[in-house]
Formats: structure tokens, sequence, C-alpha cells
């Protein structure tokens, strides 16, 4: 039997990796009805989304002051993993998460090195914006 892994690549208490449905696949599949619990984890379920090409997930976990009109995935990106390098609350409804995104696209690897920025606002968490590192 073979698990549908999370592409973000969390890991239990015991250090193996989380089923997709048991991580981000409830946020990724209805985020109305299953907000993310707190940044981090909104931050993995976005990088899922870009695993999966899921713009619009990732238009609506935007917060509506900083969201594009339209989300363009680079063509034959393949997305290889996600190290979440810290998570810290900035304020009662603000956090910050730093993190690197490995990639391939057309034979070059790539790393995204982003300190993120979050809001919650009506209980639910939103990507604000980020800075690269």
């Amino acid at each position: 039997m073979t698990l549908d892994l999370c592409p973000c690549g969390r890991l239990d208490a015991k250090g193996r990796p989380l089923a997709r449905g048991a991580c981000c696949g409830p946020c990724l599949d209805d985020f109305a009805a299953h907000p993310a619990p707190d940044a981090e984890s909104l931050m993995r379920s976005r990088y899922s989304a870009f695993v999966e090409r899921r713009a619009d997930y990732l238009l609506a976990s935007w917060h509506p002051s900083r969201r594009p009109a339209t989300i363009d995935f680079e063509p034959g990106c393949k997305w290889l993993g996600l190290e979440v390098r810290r998570a810290r609350p900035t304020g009662p409804d603000s956090a910050e998460v730093e993190f690197v995104a490995r990639s391939r696209t057309a034979g070059r690897a790539q790393r995204l090195h982003e300190l993120s920025r979050f809001l919650r606002e009506d209980g639910r968490w939103y990507y604000l914006d980020g800075d690269l590192l």
C-alpha cells in the first residue's frame, strides 16, 4: 500500500512523512471548511498548492490587500522539497515563516529562500507578502 504523501514534507511525532489527507489535503481541498491552524501550516499548504498547481487555493489564501489577479506557473517547474527554517509569531494575529523551497526547471536547480509574512483575520490565516533572502 502506497500512501499519498504530502508534498510539504511535514513529519509526524515519530519522524515519518505525513499523508496528504492528514496534512495539507483538507486545506487544499476545502479552504473555507478547513482553514490552516497557524501560519506555518498555511505556508506548507501553499507550497503544496504550488506542487499541485492549484492557483485557486493560492489566490484564496493570499491576503486581499496584496493578492494578484492571476497566478502563472513556470512551465516545466518541478518542486523538489521544502525546508521550514523557522516560524514565529510577531503579534497576536501576525507571524513570519522562513523557508527554503527547492525546484528544478529545464534541468536547472533553483532555491527560493523567503521570509514570509502572514496575517490572521476572522480566524483565518492569509499570506501577506515576503522578502527573498
